[in-house]
């Protein structure tokens, strides 16, 4: 079979397709994809960023398509870098493969890129354009720029709730709220972030253990917001500590033998500034976060944990996961606590929302406008 024609679309749509295979392995490098395509519009070859480390997409496409890159096409998702990292620089590999044209859906916002690769590639004599499905490709990599542009982390937020809007029952009863359909989801989505982040009344309350089952490309980090250190020992998340990074965030107003005991069971203990409310504060955590190079954290609750994140402005996407149940009760948890906006115009709106049934549950996905 000849391979196949494509329009430039089509062409980058793939790329874009590709880039995404590598979500969950490549952070904190961006994903990208690459397709190489001949005058004539047919596909020669294409590849994506596989893994950190590894080699780039262009690179991938380039290698797989040998001597036959002379005079083609390169579609790419992200801008070819061109400077020394993990790997060589992609531009150079590009102008020494003969490529005559460049298509780049985005510009690199990292500043030690941001241009320089594609002014590369015009200084060598390739046609160089830029912005075909930009849209597309900047939400593919929005957790990379925001992370090299704020130095925070992607805040993704999630829950599961009922029909009429709790997440618990007036008596803390929770399990399990949606299906298994449901929290096959969930599972898969853990296995790609950074890290797993709920507050100290979710481990008391359900003593969860916050792993991937079965495991993803990445083990995110359990984070637990404990001003208190009040973590029980005998919990999950401290028992298994040395097994899985386990990080309690706490403050001042802890103790100090109970701090030392986590500790001891290999938790690292992150002592922070208290904000207005004696609660760590959640910016001066995120920029800890940022400083380590995670780049998406899932954060899980519970209502007054999530609720805080909302009251900031600090979320960048929404996972909900509603099930076909009603459980009512003036006194039962809902996903967003506390405060809350006091206007209806004041809401925030989620873009490029998506709703897919789960055998009779509704995942609802989406960003915020602020993202």
């Amino acid at each position: 079979m000849s391979p196949p024609i494509v329009t430039p679309v089509e062409a980058m749509s793939r790329a874009i397709e590709l880039a995404r295979r590598g979500i969950g392995f490549v952070e904190p490098n961006p994903a990208v994809g690459a397709v190489l395509v001949a005058d004539d519009g047919r596909v020669l070859r294409e590849g994506w960023h596989e893994r950190f480390g590894g080699p780039h997409a262009e690179v991938m496409a380039l290698a797989a398509a040998g001597s036959s890159t002379r005079d083609a096409t390169l579609y790419v998702t992200l801008e070819p870098c061109c400077h020394f990292g993990q790997t060589p620089p992609c531009s150079r590999a590009v102008i020494a493969a003969g490529i005559r044209r460049v298509v780049v859906a985005t510009v690199d916002p990292a500043a030690h890129v941001n241009g320089g690769g594609i002014a590369e590639l015009r200084a060598a004599g390739i046609d160089v354009e830029v912005g075909l499905m930009a849209c597309e490709a900047r939400r593919l990599i929005a957790p990379f720029a925001k992370l090299m542009t704020t130095g925070l982390p992607w805040v993704h937020a999630k829950w599961a709730m009922t029909l009429d809007g709790k997440i618990a029952s007036k008596t803390g009863s929770s399990r399990w709220i949606t299906n298994d359909a449901s929290r096959e989801i969930v599972h898969q989505l853990r296995g790609r972030m950074d890290a797993i982040l709920v507050g100290v009344g979710t481990v008391l309350a359900d003593d969860p253990a916050l792993t991937a089952r079965p495991p993803g490309p990445r083990t995110p980090t359990r984070i637990v917001l404990d001003s208190s250190a009040r973590a029980p020992l005998e919990s999950q998340l401290v028992r298994t500590a040395r097994e899985t990074p386990t990080i309690v965030v706490t403050t001042v107003h802890a103790d100090a033998d109970r701090c030392s005991a986590l500790r001891t069971a290999g938790v690292q203990v992150l002592m922070i500034e208290s904000d207005s409310s004696g609660h760590p504060d959640l910016e001066i955590l995120l920029t800890e976060l940022g400083r380590q190079r995670l780049t998406n954290v899932f954060v899980e609750g519970g209502g007054q944990v999530l609720g805080a994140f909302f009251a900031r402005n600090l979320i960048d996407e929404v996972h909900a996961f509603i099930a076909p149940k009603l459980i009512g009760g003036a006194d039962a948890a809902s996903p967003l606590m506390g405060e809350g906006r006091t206007d209806m115009r004041e809401a925030l709106s989620l873009e490029d929302a998506t709703v897919k049934s789960l055998d009779g549950d509704v995942y609802l996905h989406g960003w915020t406008a602020r993202a």
